[in-house]
């Protein structure tokens, strides 16, 4: 079985954008795959919505998650020193925690986000 962390942006992309995840949607709904969403994204999403940033329903997204058969990946310590380990490549510290984690797993981190790819042989771009 293969195992798959999905960026913040393509867990909100699957739910309320899908045509920008088109080439990966069989992937995502796989019975040959596992969907991980970390917590971190949650936070992510509950941030930025308190801020003004983004408008979405986090209890809808959290009953989406759960539907789905999506599995939580919470942070904790032990992916600190691959978070350290990061070189200064991107800005954005909710990126970073995610990739620890799919560093340390490891599993593949799927993102919209090309310069993530830089990290990581792990990194799929969509």
């Amino acid at each position: 079985m293969t195992k798959f962390l999905l960026d913040t942006n393509v867990l909100l992309w699957y739910f309320w954008d899908k045509e920008r995840i088109s080439s990966i949607k069989e992937l995502i709904v796989s019975e040959d795959t596992e969907i991980f969403i970390s917590s971190v994204s949650i936070w992510e999403v509950l941030i930025k919505t308190r801020k003004g940033k983004l408008d979405i329903d986090v209890d809808k997204m959290q009953f989406f998650i759960k539907k789905c058969g999506f599995l939580e990946l919470p942070l904790d310590s032990s992916y600190a020193e691959a978070y350290l380990n990061l070189p200064h490549i991107h800005g954005d510290p909710y990126d970073h925690m995610l990739l620890a984690q799919a560093i340390t797993c490891p599993m593949r981190f799927i993102t919209g986000d090309e310069l993530l790819a830089e990290y990581s042989s792990l990194v799929m771009v969509v």
